[in-house]
């Protein structure tokens, strides 16, 4: 029983810890599951466009996408949105990087 226990007590602190590293952009603060889904997301909605002039229609297609999580529409109805989200989607591409604080913008590692 007690090997049950601690065995369920160490997958939660494993669990915990997954979610602990957060990503900082400007005033905006997000978990690094949430950055992770949002790159997986632009890669979707956004393949094969990447000029530089459909910046703000790419940022539009993003921000309105069901699939986007609820945290980033703050993010999305502020000035400056799409680069934020490109640096965001830089943070997911290199999420690794981010779970050992290589990048100044995540912290709880």
């Amino acid at each position: 029983m007690k090997a049950v226990l601690s065995i369920t007590f160490l997958a939660l602190a494993v669990s915990l810890l997954c979610d602990a590293v957060q990503v900082k952009e400007r005033e905006f603060t997000f978990s690094l599951e949430s950055v992770r889904q949002l790159k997986d997301l632009m890669d979707s909605d956004l393949a094969g466009k990447e000029s530089p002039r459909l910046a703000k229609t790419s940022t539009a297609i993003v921000c309105n996408d069901p699939g986007l999580p609820e945290e980033f529409l703050p993010l999305c109805q502020s000035e400056g949105a799409g680069m934020s989200l490109a640096r965001l989607a830089f943070i997911g591409n290199n999420y690794d990087e981010c779970e050992i604080c290589m990048f100044a913008a995540c912290t709880g590692c």
